[in-house]
């Protein structure tokens, strides 16, 4: 399988995480990417930098201001006396009835959730490039390739339309189903992140022609707490479109693959052109975020389940942090895919 990556991700070195009110340095380091290449190289992935698709491939999915913010935000924070090396919000606002804040602080709060996304001098320009190495995947897909794998960082599935949050900036799986949109009518995002994917639930919620669906640690125990409840299922004439599968913290291989066969079924039933997998390995029983009990023979079941489904497939990586077997999940993985195709 094809593999995009680019070392532009290196400049997005973030710091700070809130832990239960306890500052520590967050889990979504430059590391992460290394340990997956291991694993691409493990599982003898041919590597291939991505395309500059730019501004276009975000602007499908992220609203002007918001891409605006992004680029401008470090220079405007940096230019202000006693400015912190990081940029994280004192503020988060409530946005119904209030004004589009001109200041950067203002800004700042206005378009991030939580203190989950810090942003550094090298944040914008490393998820630029995660969007180009999301959109290459697609586009590899597009011009005929049957699957394609997409080493993104920082991961994406978290961010919205406008706003950042959970180590998210640009949505990197909603790019690629924007990117596939261009030749299919019908797209379905399989999320099997740890965590809910709120943001690509919130950017597609009321989009009929892009189906999502998300197997998440449920998240009554779990960020991102007030999202990704089975009742949300879409709204307006996406209403029906959206499918959350909350599981019980510690759900292993067997309790994992009977909930992914019935994620299936909805997929085959809405009958897409296409296939966005957001690959996060973060429901690994030794990943340090402890949600869900997946073993490494489990994730090489995933992957071949994921090829069952028979679709043109671009996975793009969301989660999965510092473990020493984090390379070896991703091989998995894709092995399991190649084996089932």
């Amino acid at each position: 399988m094809k593999a995009f990556y680019t070392d532009d991700h290196r400049g997005h070195d973030p710091q700070f995480f809130l832990v239960r009110g306890t500052v520590q340095r967050t889990t979504e380091q430059p590391e992460r990417a290394d340990r997956l290449l291991a694993g691409l190289e493990a599982g003898g992935h041919a590597l291939a930098a991505p395309e500059r698709f730019g501004h276009d491939a975000r602007a499908r999915v992220h609203g002007p201001d918001y891409l605006a913010f992004m680029a401008e935000a470090w220079d405007a924070w940096a230019a202000l006396d006693g400015a912190a090396p990081e940029m994280v919000a004192n503020i988060h606002p409530m946005r119904d009835g209030a004004t589009y804040p001109s200041h950067i602080v203002g800004r700042l709060g206005w378009h991030t959730l939580d203190t989950a996304c810090p942003i550094g001098p090298g944040t914008h320009a490393a998820a630029c490039a995660a969007t180009d190495v999301a959109a290459s995947a697609g586009q590899a897909v597009l011009d005929g390739e049957d699957a394609a794998y997409a080493l993104c960082r920082p991961p994406g599935h978290h961010a919205y339309r406008d706003r950042a949050s959970g180590f998210c900036f640009f949505n990197n799986s909603a790019v690629a189903a924007a990117h596939l949109r261009q030749r299919h009518d019908r797209v379905a995002i399989l999320d099997v992140d740890v965590h809910h994917g709120n943001g690509t639930q919130g950017i597609f919620y009321a989009d009929p022609s892009v189906l999502t669906v998300s197997l998440h640690a449920d998240p009554a125990r779990f960020y991102p707490f007030v999202w990704g409840y089975a009742h949300e299922r879409g709204e307006g004439p996406g209403q029906g479109a959206n499918l959350n599968v909350p599981l019980p913290l510690g759900t292993g291989d067997d309790g994992y693959l009977a909930a992914l066969d019935g994620a299936v079924a909805t997929i085959r039933a809405f009958a897409p052109g296409a296939l966005v997998v957001a690959l996060g390995l973060d429901a690994s029983e030794h990943d340090p975020l402890a949600g869900l009990a997946v073993t490494t023979a489990g994730f090489r079941r995933i992957g071949a389940a994921l090829a069952r489904v028979g679709l043109p497939t671009v996975l793009v990586q969301e989660g999965g942090y510092l473990s020493e077997i984090l390379g070896q999940n991703l091989a998995a993985v894709l092995a399991g895919f190649e084996s089932a195709r």
